[in-house]
């Protein structure tokens, strides 16, 4: 390997130094920045070096260069390494260096998902990106690294320019060159659209939930808003329709009925979104996925083939549809259910969407489902989006049950009485009369709570209460967490990594 002047001269555009360069460059840099550099993370791009290190347990972005001023917010002195003279910047980890990085350093930046098939992996902590990139690069999914939603922004207190920003960070350390998407998941109003378009968000999950409805009358349909009308509906719809792979959907007059009076008023919900994020973005790109996994009742093949077939007359391009499959989609375990029913009904939404587009199936509460990911992979054919949120959050707690067993029984304890109000807004089945008493525990046996379904589900839904405890003494729970883990960083990377193996690899038959 030549100097770092040499690398310099010689790499104009952007690209990650190869691994083996990057641990020696490492170790020099180490030496004269006083700094653990993250070989992985470092990079060249218009003749300057770019790098993060670690210093205790706080990271700083650094850039080396031979003259010119530092891009970067933060300290810049000289330094001399291989005998030659350079200017170091150092900076912070911050949202106006964040920027710089994105522009700097193109792949640390969020894009288009695309038409492949796609795994999201939601971060409530924010340290998470390095483990789903270690994880990610096992399988063959283009990974959403940047997930979360409104609901989870706000029950953890960030922000969606921290959550793109971590993400990007993470990616940065770990080197990853390969696309990776940001999903502004949930949304509800154009006010939720409005905080997560300037943080670098490409991809917008869209719930109507509360727009969809069980009355079934035809009067309470919103025709104009739609732009049609009964007529012209039972012209477009009833009778047999043909799906890709020889199976068929037969619409009825009460089919027809209960798909336009429950998701008449979703479906003006979703155009309005639209039609304002199209404005809003002003040309740039973007990707729509629309979620009704919510929904209390199952959403049959008729009403998918009605609402897609309406938004693509509407003019609206889906990149996934979620629908709400039979079954039960719990927090933090796997699907309870008829596994040949799922399938049944699987593959004939798969067959909706081949005909009706080339947008894939969202499956929401997609972590932990281990007995569906065979299942999904050899029906979907592609055509698959998977969404992961709280697991990450609980591989974090099952790691701090190993190194520090006296926060993770606080921690469990505090859950426990949270549990019944946090539990309200979750489909979840947890009995805490069924968990034992954690005193009467060895240390050692506590990381195996975390494959207990009980207390999975109990700590899986009280992550917000968690997470924004006031102090009581010294710092918080958040704070502990986040410390702990920061410390032993490697151990949350490699559980991370183990526990998505488990998940990316049957998905990525």
């Amino acid at each position: 390997m030549g100097s770092i002047g040499e690398l310099l001269a010689g790499r104009d555009t952007a690209g990650v130094t190869p691994a083996a360069e990057g641990t020696a460059l490492a170790a020099r840099l180490k030496d004269a920045c006083a700094l653990d550099v993250y070989p992985r993370s470092i990079a060249v791009a218009g003749r300057r070096l770019y790098f993060l290190g670690r210093r205790g347990t706080g990271k700083l972005l650094g850039v080396l260069f031979p003259d010119g001023a530092s891009p970067l917010r933060g300290k810049q002195e000289k330094i001399e390494i291989d005998g030659l003279a350079f200017n170091l910047a150092l900076g912070p980890t911050t949202h106006e260096n964040a920027i710089v990085l994105r522009r700097e350093l193109p792949y640390t930046a969020p894009g288009l998902v695309g038409s492949g098939a796609s795994f999201g992996l939601g971060d409530r902590l924010g340290l998470a990106t390095p483990g789903h990139v270690r994880a990610i690069r096992r399988g063959r999914l283009v990974p959403v690294f940047a997930q979360q939603s409104m609901r989870e922004m706000q029950r953890t207190g960030r922000t969606p320019r921290e959550v793109v920003d971590d993400a990007s960070w993470g990616v940065f350390q770990e080197g990853f060159c390969e696309p990776w998407g940001a999903d502004a998941d949930h949304l509800k109003t154009i006010e939720d659209i409005d905080r997560c378009l300037d943080a670098g968000f490409g991809f917008f999950t869209f719930d109507p939930s509360g727009h969809v409805t069980a009355a079934r009358e035809l009067e309470s349909v919103p025709w104009d808003a739609l732009e049609t009308n009964l007529s012209d509906a039972r012209r477009l719809y009833l009778g047999r329709h043909d799906l890709e792979g020889g199976s068929a959907v037969e619409i009825d007059e009460t089919s027809l009925l209960r798909a336009y009076a429950g998701y008449g008023r979703a479906l003006v919900h979703i155009v309005e979104m639209q039609r304002y994020l199209a404005g809003r973005m002003n040309g740039r790109p973007f990707e729509i996925e629309v979620s009704v996994d919510e929904s209390e009742a199952e959403t049959s093949i008729e009403e998918h083939f009605i609402v897609a077939s309406e938004l693509g007359r509407l003019g609206i391009e889906l990149a996934s549809l979620a629908p709400r499959y039979p079954g039960r989609f719990e927090k933090g375990c796997d699907y309870i259910g008829d596994l040949g029913r799922f399938e049944q009904s699987f593959a004939l939404h798969v067959a909706v969407a081949r005909t009706l587009g080339s947008y894939k199936l969202g499956v929401h509460s997609g972590s932990d489902k281990f007995r569906l990911y065979p299942s999904m992979a050899r029906l979907a054919d592609g055509r698959l989006h998977v969404k992961t949120a709280g697991t990450s959050y609980l591989e974090a707690l099952r790691v701090i049950a190993v190194v520090d067993p006296d926060l993770f029984v606080e921690i469990f304890e505090f859950a426990r009485r949270r549990y019944p109000d946090d539990k309200a807004s979750y489909k979840v089945s947890a009995d805490p009369a069924r968990l034992p008493a954690l005193h009467e525990m060895k240390s050692a046996d506590l990381p195996g709570l975390l494959d207990d379904l009980d207390a999975r589900q109990l700590l899986h839904v009280t992550f917000g209460s968690v997470l924004t405890a006031p102090a009581q003494a010294g710092e918080s729970l958040k704070e502990r967490i986040l410390e702990c883990l920061r410390t032993d960083e490697e151990n949350y990377y490699s559980a991370l990594e183990a526990h998505f193996e488990r998940h990316l690899l049957p998905l990525a038959c």
